[in-house]
């Protein structure tokens, strides 16, 4: 249920428990953000769409920025964790690159269209956007340089060039295909740009597979 449903169901000003009520701020935040952008919303606006008074949402936040930031960490968080979560999904480096790169399309193709306040700020000349954007994409990348390192032997400064590549590659072609209407199946844009990024990585020596598993270059 977005922000405006639980609006229009629940009278205005009705009391939620206050983690409930920032929730249905940030809700009712990004969904203004996301249409409007930074500098266009007005807290007014956040706080029709939520259905509360502007009081309300400034006891919560004190003002638009620090409620920009809160949606800005809650969706650079979900990005992380994201690639996180596909690096260890599978000890097989080949599906590790498509999780990854499948991490990435899922992200930017969620309807809430929240990658935009990472991805396509108009907000990047403030310090504390541009430094939160930053360490996502520096933490997903060390999350990839990781796993490269530990299967080559590549220092780690290579093998962290080599990770922003990857993560470059995935955020890039996931933002361009959204852009083009989605022409491609996503399952079949995730395989063609793994396949591209795999073909890349499998030509740097990796390490014997252990006994029963397939090798890394496979």
């Amino acid at each position: 249920m977005t922000a405006i449903q639980e609006a229009q169901e629940r009278p205005r000003g009705a009391r939620l428990p206050r983690s409930a009520r920032r929730e249905q701020l940030l809700g009712a935040a990004q969904e203004v953000f996301v249409a409007q952008g930074y500098h266009s919303a007005a807290m007014d606006d956040i706080a029709d769409r939520a259905g509360v008074s502007k009081p309300v949402l400034y006891q919560h936040f004190p003002g638009k920025l620090e409620l920009y930031l809160a949606l800005l960490d809650k969706h650079c968080d979900a990005l992380v964790d994201a690639t996180r979560d596909a690096l260890s999904a599978t000890t097989d480096n080949k599906q590790r690159v498509a999780a990854t790169m499948e991490a990435y399309f899922h992200y930017v193709s969620s309807e809430s269209g929240a990658f935009r306040l990472v991805f396509e700020s108009d907000l990047t000349n403030e310090p504390a956007v541009r430094e939160r954007v930053e360490r996502a994409s520096d933490l997903s990348a060390t999350l990839v340089s990781k796993v490269i390192a530990e299967d080559t032997d590549l220092p780690e400064a290579e093998a962290k060039l080599l990770a922003a590549g990857v993560c470059g590659l995935a955020q890039i072609t996931a933002r361009y295909w959204l852009s083009q209407g989605r022409d491609i199946p996503r399952d079949e844009a995730v395989r063609l740009v793994a396949s591209l990024a795999w073909r890349g990585l499998k030509g740097f020596p990796m390490h014997p597979a252990p006994e029963g598993q397939p090798s890394a270059g496979e």
